[in-house]
């Protein structure tokens, strides 16, 4: 563990109770177990201390918000700034009453969704199919099993680049397809999910949809989750497959035999394999289909 106040000569982390470790290896911490070194890695221990955390950040810093890794790739030169692992002291989950849910943004959208289904309320399954976290989810409409995330929020908590926070209703947000419209340089670490009464068979629920997942995608291999967003009106996986790309291999990324909008790390892959099957994918499938796909994964860092 590296203590707060040496972490870095230019940045004085004052009042900071996290952990803060350098050049942190983000293999470490993406589901596709690729990436090269952080300048910083901050843990926050909660809510206050992610604001001293920012309030000490040099301004010039970027900051990248991290929940599981999932649906990101970090390039193997590593990414120059702050990465805030939330999901290790943004773990609450608060019951307001009425069906009513503050959960903050590192809590695993399984997590949530088991939680709910126990305490008898409804709408939240879908969740457990999703491998991030809420604040993730939040951030990207994630979805699975024919529903979204911001069909059941209503108010949201963001904070910005200074370690100032901000209560926002869901309306005041432009929401569509794996989009959502968040002011620059800021993040959300709590959102209000409102949930209907159960009927005792969430739980049921759940373990189907989860046995769904389990036939129909490679979870036990490591990736991203879906790599490309579905276009209008088709699937990317249809149109992967219709390009006979099933099995295409790119060093030692993969593109899943089992559903081929999944890259799967299939022998030690480094993130630039990754990069380039993406790139091969999306091209195949223009040339054959005339269908530009559009990642759902975020990319970011440098190449060596």
């Amino acid at each position: 563990m590296t203590d707060a106040m040496t972490a870095g000569k230019q940045t004085a982390f004052v009042g900071v109770r996290g952990t803060i470790r350098c050049r942190e290896p983000m293999a470490n911490h993406t589901s596709w177990k690729v990436g090269g070194p952080a300048r910083y890695f901050f843990e926050p221990h909660d809510r206050e201390d992610l604001s001293a955390f920012l309030k000490g950040l040099d301004a010039a810093v970027p900051v990248l918000w991290l929940g599981l890794g999932s649906n990101l790739l970090v390039r193997d030169g590593g990414f120059d700034g702050a990465v805030i692992a939330a999901h290790r002291g943004l773990r609450e989950i608060r019951d307001l009453g009425e069906g009513r849910f503050a959960v903050q943004a590192g809590v695993s959208c399984a997590r949530f969704s088991r939680f709910a289904a126990k305490h008898g309320w409804s709408g939240a399954e879908f969740l457990a199919g999703v491998p991030g976290t809420m604040g993730g989810a939040l951030a990207m409409n994630a979805g699975a099993f024919g529903s979204e995330t911001w069909n059941l929020v209503e108010e949201v908590e963001l904070v910005n680049r200074a370690g100032s926070f901000e209560k926002r209703p869901a309306e005041s947000f432009a929401v569509s397809y794996r989009q959502v419209e968040i002011p620059p340089a800021h993040w959300f670490t709590t959102g209000v999910f409102r949930l209907q009464q159960g009927t005792g068979h969430e739980g049921t629920s759940i373990r189907s949809l989860l046995d769904k997942r389990s036939e129909s995608q490679p979870v036990r291999q490591s990736s991203a989750g879906s790599v490309f967003r579905n276009p209008p009106n088709d699937y990317a996986a249809r149109l992967i497959e219709t390009a006979g790309l099933k099995g295409l291999r790119f060093g030692g990324a993969l593109v899943s035999m089992q559903h081929a909008n999944f890259i799967v790390n299939d022998q030690q892959a480094c993130a630039k394999d990754i990069e380039m099957l993406i790139e091969k994918v999306q091209k195949t499938v223009a040339d054959h289909t005339g269908v530009c796909l559009e990642p759902e994964v975020r990319f970011v860092g440098e190449h060596p």
